[in-house]
């Protein structure tokens, strides 16, 4: 029981907490320093600013749906994510299926902005992780939205998307409603 919920509560600790070292151009309030002039013993009151947070990287702001699964063995959440001027889409997800199945991770932001990752997943049941790239924030944050839809390898894939042999086995985003899942 334990287990199950550090493999969900670690992706979203990760997710809030952004990359390690990562280092951009956003402006962070941090300890005051020594007055210009001064003994450089007495603080000023103004706050300097640095593009660090306490050495962990600027904060990463996290939209995530559900987590949701298909009874064949597919465990998915989906997410927006939102670091400094860039916005991105995460799917984590476990493929406990013993097959090697197809993800498309989709994000989908204002003035109908779209990117679009496929991902092979292999069939080891490991908690792995799929991701656009990241794009720069055009509007709000919360105008983004992400799906990402799992489908099995038993045909031939079309290079706009899936064939229309593969079955759906499950789709995972960013909205979901509380108290529902797919």
């Amino acid at each position: 029981m334990g287990v199950a919920a550090c493999a969900v509560a670690l992706p979203l600790t990760v997710a809030s907490a952004g990359q390690v070292g990562d280092r951009g151009g956003a402006d962070m309030p941090v300890a005051a320093r020594p007055q210009p002039g001064g003994d450089g013993k007495v603080p000023s009151a103004a706050p300097s600013r640095t593009p660090f947070l306490l050495g962990l990287g600027l904060a990463t702001a996290a939209h995530c749906g559900l987590e949701v699964s298909s009874p064949g063995g597919v465990e998915a959440q989906t997410c927006v994510l939102t670091q400094g001027a860039d916005t991105w889409a995460r799917t984590y997800y476990r493929n406990a299926t013993g097959e090697s199945l197809d993800a498309d991770l989709t994000l989908m932001g204002p003035g109908d902005r779209t990117v679009r990752t496929h991902c092979a997943l292999g069939g080891d049941d490991e908690p792995e992780t799929c991701e656009t790239p990241r794009e720069r924030t055009s509007g709000a944050p919360s105008a983004y939205t992400a799906v990402a839809e799992f489908a099995g390898r038993t045909g031939p894939r079309e290079a706009a998307g899936r064939a229309g042999d593969e079955p759906l086995l499950l789709r995972a985003g960013s909205n979901s409603p509380a108290g529902t899942g797919s």
